[in-house]
């Protein structure tokens, strides 16, 4: 064969290889889903200035952040179910806006209200809050990517977490009796919820309301009673909001012995949760 149809069929192989490379590599899109990632954003930015405000020492401004920051939490995860506009992109997003918010900033505000006195405990409290949020947020990626969402949280949420200390710290401020609060309470707290954040007890999941939509009319009442409580004093009730759920996981798991054991659902046996 001549030479120059050597050439040229090696430059059309050569092209023909080149574009099999280009169908291979994945495609990415362009563009984001705006409003979910807005909140998700927002979330970020108010966990940021918690962290801001408790180095300043404004506690009360730092913990109201954070409690904030949950709200926003909630509605970004929301908001991209009713709209569907849940992405990949949205779910690292989150994660690791949540580190900060949920992770860094409870913790710095911890430390600067009150573990540093207690020295190397204090700080040392501080960092397992923190290592193990980002743990929890870890393991709460790979159960979404290999088994997707599940009908309950398998350990406690960051959000509640970080919502502990948060409305802790908020109610101590809020009602000026930080002298009259021991400080070992806030290093117990840190290990606590550290230590439930990484195990598996169940938590339940308030993605999917199942259930009838018409109530009785006392539900409504109640309701009402409740907004007006939780007006009235929503520094307890956040409080006694955040505790409850957390301490809901243990006594479900308490209240789960010696009941016989069902085979679980698919969607039981690796559960997850949006951030």
């Amino acid at each position: 064969m001549p030479d120059h149809l050597k050439d040229k069929f090696r430059d059309k192989w050569e092209k023909r290889k080149r574009r099999k490379r280009r169908r291979r590599r994945p495609r990415f899109s362009r563009g984001i889903f705006l409003l979910p990632n807005l909140f998700t954003t927002g979330s970020f930015f108010a966990g940021f200035y918690g962290i801001i405000a408790a180095i300043q020492g404004d506690y009360w401004w730092a913990s109201l952040a954070i409690l904030i920051s949950i709200v926003l939490d909630g509605l970004d995860g929301a908001v991209a179910r009713l709209t569907n506009t849940a992405s990949a992109f949205g779910l690292q997003y989150d994660s690791l806006c949540d580190l900060v918010a949920f992770g860094i900033a409870p913790a710095i505000l911890m430390y600067k209200w009150a573990l540093a006195p207690f020295g190397r405990i204090g700080w040392l409290a501080a960092f397992i809050f923190a290592a193990c949020s980002a743990l929890r947020l870890a393991r709460f990626n790979v159960f979404t990517q290999t088994a997707g969402a599940g009908a309950d949280f398998r350990g406690l949420p960051t959000p509640a977490a970080a919502g502990v200390l948060a409305s802790w710290v908020f109610l101590v401020e809020d009602f000026g009796i930080q002298a009259y609060v021991p400080l070992t309470i806030t290093v117990v707290f840190a290990y606590i919820l550290a230590f439930l954040m990484v195990s598996t007890v169940r938590y339940k999941s308030f993605k999917k309301l199942d259930g009838r939509l018409q109530r009785p009319f006392r539900v409504l009442v109640g309701a009402v009673l409740a907004l007006f409580v939780a007006a009235a004093i929503p520094q307890v009730v956040a409080f006694l909001v955040m505790i409850g759920y957390t301490v809901s996981g243990p006594l479900f798991t308490f209240s789960r012995f010696g009941q016989p054991k069902d085979s679980p659902s698919p969607s039981e046996a690796t559960p997850s949760e949006t951030p």
